[in-house]
């Protein structure tokens, strides 16, 4: 008997807006809307395109030591992380791989969690098992999680608050939006500019609409949602980095704070260290995560092989669709590293045909953040 799906606070909104429904880390989750995936996808790099992520998990760590306990978890600067500043993170494994990689907030009396919703539980029980007795972390189930992204999200987010058009890219505030308490970040998961914003439950259903009832906005599925991330090379938990991948392989260094480093002020401390470390040092890994980028109109999927010029199988296609914004297949791929370098010819097997493909520079497409 197959596990009853949960829904996020939004799921009538989204029935009433005729979303097509998909089940999806255990929530029953719109995919697409009546726009179709492409066109959600080009709504959003041109205008502005809201989501719900009420799926992903909202935790919140209380007590002076918690920055402290958060960095011996990852390796990544939590203890010198200003309040009202984000910072994105990734847990890892004593092997150096990564368990799931999370948003961290520093909101000043506490740190605010975003993780993902397919590694949820476990993540939940890593933290708890690693805490010490003076911090505490506190489950969030009453919030709702909802992205506003595209180049009109501060123009449209500004007529509920202008406060968020002095916001820069990864700052956070909690903050009045349609007479809910917000906790705002300008982040976000598409390469736009754009904000993610953390709403009582009860009080979802009405910003959601608020936000809709302007002209630029529309709903965006999950479909768009995975096509514009990917355009922009940013990685999916599962897929391009888990629990066999290290930073280093995944092309995360940016991901690993200096002060964290071999050279930095408090080097390692945190699971596979050492290995990760050497990894940076030495640059010797056999593996490194690529962008290809297809020359012909064919997408080339997830689990696709990879093959160099003499038909040797080197790789695997982790991610792949085709790019409506670069107007041509994009995907992630693991190569053997001497076979990393930008503008080397690749060949993916797609139905039994060898499709040429080149070794792209990552993002496809510009990342517009907004920096200032």
């Amino acid at each position: 008997m197959s596990q009853e799906l949960l829904v996020t606070p939004l799921h009538a909104l989204h029935v009433e807006m005729g979303a097509k429904m998909v089940p999806f880390a255990g929530y029953d989750m719109p995919v697409q809307y009546a726009l179709g995936v492409r066109k959600e996808h080009i709504h959003c790099r041109e205008a502005a395109g809201l989501f719900d992520v009420s799926h992903m998990g909202q935790l919140r760590l209380h007590g002076a030591n918690a920055a402290k306990a958060l960095e011996a978890l990852v390796p990544v600067d939590i203890i010198d992380l200003p309040a009202g500043k984000q910072r994105y993170a990734f847990f890892t494994n004593e092997q150096g791989g990564i368990l799931d990689d999370l948003m961290v907030t520093n909101f000043g009396d506490h740190l605010f969690i975003v993780v993902n919703a397919a590694c949820k539980d476990q993540d939940i029980a890593h933290i708890k098992a690693h805490l010490p007795a003076d911090v505490e972390m506190e489950l969030i189930d009453d919030r709702a999680l909802l992205a506003l992204q595209g180049p009109k999200a501060a123009e449209v987010l500004a007529r509920l608050n202008p406060a968020v058009s002095d916001m820069l890219f990864m700052d956070a505030v909690s903050i009045d939006l349609g007479g809910a308490e917000c906790l705002v970040s300008r982040s976000g998961y598409t390469g736009e500019d754009g904000y993610e914003i953390s709403v009582p439950a009860d009080k979802a259903d009405a910003l959601a609409r608020e936000l809709l009832a302007n002209t630029e906005v529309e709903w965006i599925g999950l479909g768009a949602r995975d096509s514009l991330r990917l355009e922009c090379g940013l990685c999916l938990y599962g897929n391009d980095i888990d629990t066999t991948t290290t930073p280093v392989e995944a092309s995360l260094l940016w991901g690993i704070s200096k002060p964290r480093r071999a050279d930095g002020q408090r080097p390692g401390g945190f699971p596979g260290a050492e290995l990760i470390l050497e990894q940076i040092q030495t640059k010797d890994v056999a593996r490194k995560r690529i962008g290809l980028l297809g020359q012909s109109k064919a997408p080339v999927r997830e689990g696709s092989k990879l093959f160099d010029a003499d038909d040797n199988e080197v790789g695997i296609v982790t991610s792949g669709t085709f790019g409506p914004t670069k107007g041509a297949p994009v995907a992630m791929a693991y190569v053997k590293t001497d076979l990393a370098k930008i503008g080397t010819e690749l060949f993916a097997e797609v139905r039994g045909k060898k499709l040429p493909m080149t070794v792209e520079k990552m993002p496809f497409v510009p990342q517009n953040y907004y920096r200032g």
